[in-house]
């Protein structure tokens, strides 16, 4: 892995709407910023896969249920309905906040439901249903427009428990590793190593939305001089339930 990389942000990407070819704008956008190469690393925000796959939805015509009126407070009780309806399980809640479980998997505030950057008001997006074949798509559809072989990862904001703020991190992942295990190993003092993985794909992820922004619009950026190839998935990086020790 190389110790020095550039992140790369690739602004002018337009409002995205269920069924743009999201796979020619980012060429588009990243041709404007010098071109994709090979072992590029494409960070793409979530946001940005979940409109061109549809996956939003006008609070119009959602009716929320007694349990999403309890939970909403002085809030829209429709939007705590989306996120019941997204969620496997609710892990805890304080209301309004909602802590659940999605059906990827994922523990995060709100299911992943989120109505910031949602293109319109009234609007919810909604995490995209396997961000792993998300990403792969899109890697497939830059192979195939430009014939360069980059990774994606699919990427969005998560807090995490002890600590304050968001940070992004990886849902989908295509073309690069996801996790480094780095058990066996030894430090530069010689001590082994035994339980120590690195999220790659998640520092991929963070690193990424310090060029991009919460309110720049810019949904994606290239990561580059990494040499992270491999065959990882964002479902890698999921906390078995056996091994979490926060529920």
């Amino acid at each position: 892995m190389s110790r020095e990389l550039r992140v790369i942000p690739l602004p002018g990407i337009p409002e995205l709407v269920d069924g743009d070819d999201l796979g020619a704008l980012l060429v588009e956008a990243a041709a404007r910023a010098g071109g994709l190469e090979d072992e590029d690393v494409l960070v793409v925000a979530q946001k940005a896969v979940s409109k061109v796959e549809g996956r939003v939805v006008p609070l119009d015509g959602i009716e929320p249920s007694e349990r999403a009126r309890e939970l909403a407070g002085a809030t829209d009780p429709r939007r705590i309905e989306m996120i019941l309806r997204e969620a496997r399980e609710i892990v805890r809640t304080r209301p309004p906040l909602v802590i659940a479980e999605t059906r990827h998997g994922f523990v995060c505030a709100s299911a992943g439901v989120d109505s910031s950057n949602a293109g319109g008001p009234d609007l919810l997006v909604l995490l995209p249903v396997d961000p792993d074949a998300s990403a792969r798509r899109l890697r497939a559809a830059i192979r195939e427009l430009v014939g360069v072989d980059v990774g994606v990862v699919v990427s969005d904001s998560f807090g995490r428990a002890w600590r304050r703020g968001t940070t992004d991190v990886a849902l989908g992942v295509a073309g690069i590793v996801a996790v480094v295990d780095l058990a066996g190993s030894r430090d530069s003092a010689g001590y082994e190593l035994h339980a120590t993985e690195i999220a790659v794909a998640d520092e991929i992820a963070g690193a990424a939305q310090l060029v991009m922004g919460k309110t720049d619009g810019i949904p994606a950026a290239v990561v580059r001089g990494l040499g992270v190839d491999g065959d990882g998935r964002g479902s890698d990086l999921v906390m078995p339930r056996e091994r979490d020790l926060f529920r």
